[in-house]
């Protein structure tokens, strides 16, 4: 599964942006797909991430209540809606899927099988 993020970008503090994950000659069906970001100097974080069977998602308390996941699994397309944002949500972002990955493991990084490149959010005034 080949993974392709994009909608990174520049934003003001408080400001608005919506990252998009889409896969080519695949489709998502069966999938965990998630989102992790990479500040510089610091290890992968879990974000989010939405199971095939199970309609709640899941989010890392630090952006709970600012961040939605969403996914069209007819357009093959995993959305971040970030509201709110702030510079600590500065990072690269990175989409992941998984056909196996168990409930548990959702914020573990290496628990993924696919990784798409990551997209650039800078959060500063």
């Amino acid at each position: 599964v080949q993974l392709q993020a994009s909608g990174g970008g520049l934003v003001q503090p408080g400001g608005s942006l919506r990252l998009s994950c889409t896969t080519s000659g695949r489709t998502f069906t069966g999938y965990t797909l998630a989102w992790f970001r990479q500040a510089t100097g610091k290890e992968r974080e879990f974000v989010a991430a939405s199971k095939w069977a199970n309609s709640n998602p899941f989010y890392a308390d630090s952006v709970k209540g600012r961040f939605t996941i969403s996914r069209d699994n007819a357009k093959s397309t995993l959305y971040l809606q970030m509201n709110s944002l702030q510079p600590e949500d500065t990072a690269e972002y990175y989409c992941t899927a998984s056909r196996s990955i168990i409930t548990s493991n959702l914020r573990v990084p290496s628990a993924y099988d696919y990784w798409g490149q990551g997209t650039q959010v800078t959060v500063s005034s």
